[in-house]
């Protein structure tokens, strides 16, 4: 692909990778929006092959006519991950349409807020069920592809909260993420003698189209809290996606990588820490060899 055409799907935040997928076809769930859709572009234009699937037809035909607008290879599939039998159709779909099947981009999710209290059996079923059940029926469905291939790459869109964090509401959400990495690691070993690795990404705040309707003030408010001061882009988790998908990742299996402008690293906030004065920095001091904080 030329670096122009490229460059014109890579956005200020963006890294571009070259043509590390060239050769590859590539499922996505969750194409339709966010960081799928990102993903499924960014795959594009990396050189793969891709198979946009949404349980929105529309928006994922949307996905797919903005890759073939560039000169690449798409098609669009509407599917529900939360149905093994139609992951099972979409899996197939990718492979006679494209003569194989490669990768697998897990990134379909939901995340409704309800207080665990208040938590009702229907919630916990729609988001465990979409979230972890999602990922095994994605996974169930593109192994025997990559088993005929010799191999293949699993990238599953996981979450800082549940695994680095939590947050009041997202409870459940918190779970199904939590669970969705220990599948990851234990896929990786169940899989490594057949050549395929299974990886994951752990966003932080991403300014999706989920996170936006929170409003302008609202995401200011929460990127004084990053340390990168700002909140992070949807092609950000598509590159990082696409790198752990790419022949470079080859050696790794089983990890997930942190995206989160070091959200997750600060110990206090750092609004409170800009405005404890330097000689009040350390909360403790040793004045002996037996004082310890």
């Amino acid at each position: 692909m030329a670096a122009h055409a490229v460059g014109a799907i890579l956005k200020e935040h963006e890294v571009e990778l070259g043509q590390c997928l060239q050769g590859s076809v590539a499922l996505v769930t969750g194409a339709g929006r966010g960081i799928g859709r990102a993903t499924a572009r960014y795959a594009a234009a990396s050189g793969a092959r891709v198979l946009a699937t949404d349980i929105d037809a529309a928006s994922a035909r949307a996905t797919a006519r903005a890759i073939a607008a560039e000169g690449r290879a798409a098609q669009a599939l509407a599917a529900d991950v939360c149905s093994l039998d139609a992951m099972r159709q979409a899996a197939g779909h990718a492979a006679e349409a494209f003569g194989k099947l490669d990768v697998l981009f897990a990134c379909a999710g939901i995340y409704p807020s309800m207080p665990i209290a208040d938590v009702t059996d229907a919630h916990f079923d729609a988001v465990i069920g979409l979230n972890l059940r999602g990922v095994l029926n994605g996974v169930k469905a593109v192994l025997p592809h990559m088993e005929r291939n010799g191999g293949g790459r699993i990238v599953v869109v996981s979450s800082i909260t549940g695994n680095r964090a939590g947050y009041p509401g997202l409870g459940v959400y918190a779970a199904s993420k939590g669970a969705v990495n220990g599948l990851i690691r234990t896929a990786a070993l169940e899989f490594a003698a057949k050549g395929i690795t299974v990886n994951g990404v752990e966003p932080g705040t991403i300014r999706t189209e989920g996170v936006a309707v929170m409003g302008e003030t609202a995401m200011a408010g929460i990127a004084r809290h990053i340390p990168l001061q700002r909140l992070g882009a949807p092609e950000e988790i598509a590159s990082a996606c696409v790198f752990l998908a790419s022949g470079a990742a080859r050696y790794i299996t089983g990890q997930t990588i942190v995206v989160d402008g070091g959200q997750t690293l600060p110990e206090l906030p750092l609004e409170l820490w800009r405005i404890i004065p330097p000689s009040g920095r350390h909360l403790a001091e040793k004045d002996d060899a037996n004082t310890s904080r």
